[in-house]
């Protein structure tokens, strides 16, 4: 009898150890394993909270909070898929140092932090020609895009830069904007309005810079939508107000437009964003059209590739310039 009950004590005490391995194992364990390494070997599991000048801020699975100088540990991250083994296993030698403070990751999830909810791009493209002309040219981009239930807001602004020996051949800025709200019945209302600023605009070789607002209302609805593809198309009422140094005054006019768009998203973490518009104007008769084409590349979750296309012809905005564009980008999303 009292062999029995001493062997149910020590069952029961196995028992309540591997439970209470197991509790520690999936609760104990962090979210994201990390791994503090002191300069004399010593680790410590957990997870790395902050970095306070030059100190880091660590909570171990065993030890809670702790505070190390950079200067006596270091901080490494497990491979991926490696989570809760690290809480009972020890750090391999090969496992992936943590970041610095001004990698790429970094920057994103403190923009993020900045932009809350908004998503957003910064790109880049930019080259230097010498041959029988010197030739350098620049642009930069941003855009900001924010989604509700029924709302989707987008923000963008261009500079670009384009010099030939002492000749500026281009510098014009340029902002976009978008409102589309979400009707019943896959209809929706859309409010865009255009900023641009064209600094090396000239006719007949006389400087004439021009700033010019465009405002487009205008309505229509989602063609198709599924999980990665939504085409949308509709009419719409576009006002141009123009700006010029040169004359030294305000122009205005106004024509009617159906406007086509597509957003896709394509194997290979391949998306296309493509916007065409043809404009007639009613009162003078008058006719041109625009269109933007645009296929990116993610490279990783921060980095990406992207190749635009736009052109603009015959704008009913008689003062504004026609152009053709194609460029390489190369962008870092957050």
């Amino acid at each position: 009898m009292f062999f029995g009950f001493k062997t149910l004590i020590l069952t029961a005490g196995f028992a309540l150890g591997a439970i209470s391995l197991a509790h520690a194992v999936e609760g104990e364990a962090p979210p994201v394993p990390h791994v503090l390494v002191y300069t004399n070997g010593d680790r410590v599991q957990g997870r790395l909270i902050a970095r306070e000048g030059d100190t880091l801020v660590f909570k171990s699975v065993r030890f809670g909070e702790l505070r190390v100088p950079v200067s006596e540990a270091r901080v490494i991250i497990a491979p991926p898929g490696v989570k809760r083994a690290l809480a009972v296993a020890p750090a391999q030698e090969d496992d992936k140092p943590l970041e610095e403070p001004d990698t790429p990751e970094l920057i994103t999830r403190l923009l993020k932090e900045f932009f809350g909810p908004w998503s957003g791009r910064l790109a880049l493209s930019s080259q230097a020609v010498n041959d029988t002309h010197k030739r350098n040219d620049f642009t930069a981009e941003a855009r900001l895009k924010r989604k509700w239930a029924k709302d989707e807001v987008s923000v963008s602004g261009r500079y670009n830069y384009s010099k030939t020996d002492n000749y500026v051949s281009s510098d014009v800025i340029k902002g976009n904007g978008q409102w589309r709200h979400t009707l019943p019945d896959r209809m929706f209302t859309v409010y865009r309005p255009a900023y641009e600023w064209n600094r090396a605009y000239s006719v007949g070789g006389v400087n004439s810079d021009y700033v010019l607002l465009q405002q487009e209302v205008g309505v229509g609805t989602t063609v198709l939508k599924t999980k990665n593809w939504e085409v949308r198309a509709g009419l719409a009422e576009n006002l141009f107000d123009t700006w010029e140094q040169s004359a030294g005054g305000h122009a205005s006019a106004h024509a009617e437009s159906v406007f086509a768009e597509a957003d896709l998203k394509l194997p290979w973490r391949i998306s296309l964003a493509e916007r065409a518009v043809y404009y007639y104007a009613f009162s003078t008769g008058n006719d041109g059209w625009d269109h933007q084409f645009e296929i990116t590349k993610k490279l990783t979750d921060t980095l990406s590739l992207g190749l635009k296309h736009e052109i603009r012809y015959n704008d009913p905005d008689v003062h504004s310039q026609d152009y053709s564009l194609l460029r390489f980008l190369l962008g870092f999303d957050f």
